[in-house]
């Protein structure tokens, strides 16, 4: 299993970022996908996640912390086995290293981190 997140960076506060998860290595299709962020001194958290969908759902089924919602948009590209965070209207209190994750029966896998950083 190999997850790999990249996209983040500085930005102005109302600004955006999208990041993206390249997934190996897994049936990325039938697999709950999630984007958790840390920041410092604090716990991981959850911010988002998309579980697989049907034909009717074909993206998936997404939900999101109260604090990223209306703001971010979780959605995952089965054909390119990627997961994407479009992140919008972003705040200083967002600024965090942003983890992809994969929810497998062996457990919890995660990509390496991508830093975000909300900043004037």
């Amino acid at each position: 299993v190999q997850l790999v997140d990249s996209g983040g960076g500085l930005v102005q506060p109302g600004g955006s970022l999208r990041l993206s998860c390249a997934a190996s290595g897994i049936n990325f299709s039938f697999t709950m996908m999630a984007w958790y962020r840390q920041a410092p001194g604090k716990q991981r958290e959850l911010v988002a996640r998309v579980i697989p969908g049907d034909d009717l759902t074909p993206g998936g089924i997404p939900n999101y912390a109260d604090s990223v919602k209306g703001r971010f948009t979780i959605s995952r590209d089965n054909a390119k086995n990627t997961l994407y965070l479009q992140m919008n209207i972003l705040k200083p209190e967002d600024t965090a290293v942003y983890y992809c994750n994969a929810a497998l029966g062996s457990g919890n896998h995660w990509g390496q981190g991508t830093k975000v950083t909300v900043s004037s």
